[in-house]
């Protein structure tokens, strides 16, 4: 089988690499002259680095990422914490661990990887501007005016797809009234142990940070997201200024100002949402990742759901015909992928509870519950960290 997989991010290099592995020839268009992204963290949790081991990038990975202690929300204005959920044991509890992992590192790990692989082809500087599914075969035709045929078309292309776009029309996307912030700061250029060594969510009046480790700690990622009704450009790469950042935490323990006044370089993106799609098929057509279920942040869940998906896809299309495998897949992703969706704009509300009988409200409660029945809250992830991508049903 041939398949042509467009988009050369996290999803689309996975999911070349899960294909391979299978025997499958495998064409890969990215628009980009070259593989790269913009600095910003991500955390792989256990179902998403049980597939990357499979694929043999256990030593990759591990040389390059953090392992965090915990799962932690505090209170912004205090930094007293509400709940830690522990990560020491994810080995033992969901068979793989939890990763914080540079995207530049991850898309070089991936990128070297199907470049290796005899199964593969890279074009770069290919952006498809026409997609053909006529019954027999596919095909894709890039601005420069070359031809490509294939069994099947994978959409990895993010949220702006072309394939998308030849299954469903257009699909618009609605502004959640937050804006967010990311930087990356070298650990060097801030005081000893400031940052815990956990993934933290810091709650706020109307806004939220994130905090976590990089590069077996060399680097700390802050994500900062602010309640705010106008600027709406959904671009990861606009450029914005550190102090309106730092004006926009100001009101946070010492620990998070002391941290965004050491910022010098930061960006700044509108968070969109959409509604789940009707169909991720159409022909010898499919959509993954975030083509197919673009998310909020506020699960961490956005490339790993690309990643369960790569893993999935190459499972149906090894064991089904083209057209049974295509509808097989979105019939096992979509239920979790729309629970997913619907989790991070849960936390959306939930991480923003800044005034005081709010937070009593809201977060009291989970502080009691917490303290007296711990299982509780440490096991609340389950759902999503045991799940086996090579064996979900």
């Amino acid at each position: 089988m041939k398949v042509l997989v467009i988009g050369g991010g996290i999803a689309g290099l996975t999911t070349a690499l899960c294909c391979a592995e299978r025997g499958m020839h495998v064409v890969i268009f990215e628009q980009a002259s070259e593989f790269k992204e913009v600095g910003a963290g991500l955390q792989l949790s256990p179902n998403g680095t049980r597939v990357l081991y499979k694929l043999g990038l256990q030593t990759q990975l591990e040389d390059l990422a953090f392992r965090p202690k915990s799962l932690d929300m505090k209170l912004g204005h205090s930094g007293k914490n509400v709940f830690s959920i522990p990560l020491t044991d994810t080995e033992t509890k969901y068979g793989s661990p939890y990763l914080h992992i540079h995207r530049a590192d991850l898309l070089s790990i991936l990128e070297k990887e199907v470049k290796n692989s005899s199964k593969c082809e890279i074009y770069t500087d290919h952006k498809v501007v026409k997609l053909v599914e006529n019954g027999e075969s596919a095909s894709v035709t890039c601005s420069n005016g070359a031809v490509y045929n294939g069994d099947v078309v994978i959409g990895a292309d993010g949220i702006h797809s072309i394939v998308r776009e030849h299954i469903v029309g257009k699909n618009t996307a609605r502004f959640t009234g937050n804006l967010a912030w990311r930087a990356v700061i070298p650990t060097k250029d801030l005081p000893k142990d400031l940052i815990p060594p956990s993934a933290t969510v810091w709650t706020g009046d109307k806004r939220h940070a994130v905090t976590y480790y990089l590069r077996s700690g060399e680097l700390v990622n802050f994500v900062g997201v602010v309640e705010q009704e106008s600027w709406q450009k959904e671009s990861w790469t606009e450029r914005g200024n550190p102090q309106d950042l730092i004006q926009d935490f100001s009101s946070f323990a010492p620990e998070i100002r002391t941290l965004t006044q050491s910022i010098d370089s930061c960006f700044k993106w509108a968070l969109h949402d959409r509604m789940p799609l009707k169909t991720w098929t159409n022909g010898r057509l499919v959509v993954l990742g975030d083509a197919a279920h673009p998310m909020l942040p506020f699960l961490a869940q956005g490339a790993v759901m690309g990643i369960e998906d790569a893993e999935i896809l190459a499972a149906c299309l090894e064991n089904y015909s083209w057209s049974e495998a295509l509808k097989t897949f979105e019939k096992i992703r979509k239920p979790r992928t729309s629970r997913v969706q619907a989790g991070a704009r849960a936390n959306m509300n939930l991480f923003h509870h800044g005034q005081p009988i709010s937070r009593l409200i809201h977060y009291k409660p989970i502080q009691i519950a917490a303290r007296l029945f711990p299982n509780f809250i440490n096991n609340r992830q389950d759902w999503l960290y045991k799940y086996k991508a090579e064996n979900p049903n």
